[in-house]
């Protein structure tokens, strides 16, 4: 694990301790209870073409500051416009420069569409404070937990009533998000340790994972080339940050990605993984 991962994870144990000392777990289940039901995150995916979730997030460990002054609500108001079909919201503070706050205002604003709280879930408790922030799913990273804490999460997400995408990077990580029953698969062409990207890693992965899970591509999806290498490798959705945090237009750079997935997926993929 590199120190700068380490580091962050550091900083959220010390969030979750200062959040239980804020609001015991108790306090935040009763507060779920009175909320309605969840919007279903996996239906998104399994719709016909590739499913966009459009990222809002300030700052990329290795990109640096890609827009530090966003409003959250009206990036992904755009994204929305352009066709994205659920929208993540990075709630890292420290190291990603996100909020739980950036969450809530974007779930107000959007009351009906899937929101994934994008972080470094670590302990159940975290799921139901997503919960009760608007979140539909959670973000589960198989490389930062045990096989412990994965079932922990997922069986908390369960019980929360929200969606929990499963990170992966690596085979086993495949195996070990399988063996704890994950049902939506997320695949990372970013490495953990380096921080490099590479498509490759979906390429590698994904014929790996059963027909009857949801995939999604995580990072280093940029162009119409890459959404294409991506259609053939039969994933049901793309997950894209830094290209449109990027974007002058965000309602168009979101309108082209999808337009480029169904585009792709008219066409019938050439190459499989």
């Amino acid at each position: 694990m590199s120190s700068f991962l380490e580091r962050i994870l550091a900083d959220c144990q010390r969030e979750l301790a200062a959040a239980v000392a804020r609001q015991p777990l108790a306090v935040l289940q009763r507060a779920c209870a009175e909320l309605p039901p969840a919007r279903d995150f996996a239906a998104v995916l399994r719709q016909p073409g590739l499913t966009l979730v459009a990222e809002v997030k300030r700052v990329s460990p290795a990109r640096g500051v890609l827009k530090a002054a966003v409003d959250p609500v009206s990036q992904a108001v755009a994204y929305v416009r352009g066709g994205a079909a659920a929208i993540s919201v990075l709630t890292e503070r420290h190291h990603f420069h996100g909020a739980l706050e950036d969450l809530r205002a974007v779930r107000a604003a959007l009351p009906t569409t899937p929101l994934l709280r994008k972080d470094f879930l670590l302990d159940p408790y975290q799921v139901w404070e997503a919960r009760a922030a608007g979140a539909d799913a959670v973000l589960v990273i198989v490389a930062i937990i045990d096989d412990a804490q994965l079932r922990a999460l997922l069986a908390a997400a369960a019980e929360a009533g929200v969606a929990a995408l499963v990170e992966v990077h690596t085979e086993a990580e495949v195996q070990r998000a399988l063996a704890a029953g994950a049902t939506i698969i997320g695949i990372n062409n970013r490495n953990l340790r380096t921080f490099t990207v590479d498509l490759a890693t979906t390429e590698r992965l994904r014929p790996r994972i059963p027909p009857d899970r949801l995939v999604l591509s995580l990072s280093a999806v940029s162009s119409r080339a890459d959404v294409e290498r991506l259609v053939a490798c039969r994933v049901d959705g793309i997950l894209v940050g830094e290209a449109l945090m990027r974007a002058t237009d965000p309602e168009r750079a979101a309108a082209e990605f999808v337009a480029w997935g169904a585009e792709a997926a008219l066409a019938g993929p050439s190459v499989g993984c």
